[in-house]
């Protein structure tokens, strides 16, 4: 309950989203230093097997460790909730095939 009560506390922040750039990657790469994460954002052409080509990187997201974590529990989140609605994700894509 206290909770609640925290979160409906909060202050809503506010976006301007009138300069988004949505993109669509189908891979992507967590790389960093001691100070940060990169993450790197690709669409590979060739999701069976070991690509033949080098992926394209089309977008990079570099973010302190705090951020990162703020990340993880965002995402965490709403994954829970999406397989709870929907279904277990397989991530390994030959399984996926293997069931079709």
């Amino acid at each position: 309950m206290a909770e609640e009560h925290e979160q409906a506390a909060r202050p809503q922040i506010k976006l301007d989203e009138s300069n988004v750039v949505a993109i669509y990657a189908n891979f992507c790469r967590v790389t960093g230093t001691p100070e940060e994460l990169i993450v790197d954002f690709g669409l590979n052409p060739q999701p069976m097997g070991v690509p033949s080509e080098p992926i394209p990187v089309s977008q990079r997201i570099v973010v302190n460790f705090y951020t990162a974590k703020r990340l993880y529990h965002a995402l965490g989140m709403t994954l829970q909730r999406h397989e709870a609605a929907f279904g277990q994700l397989e991530v390994d894509v030959n399984k996926r095939v293997q069931r079709h």
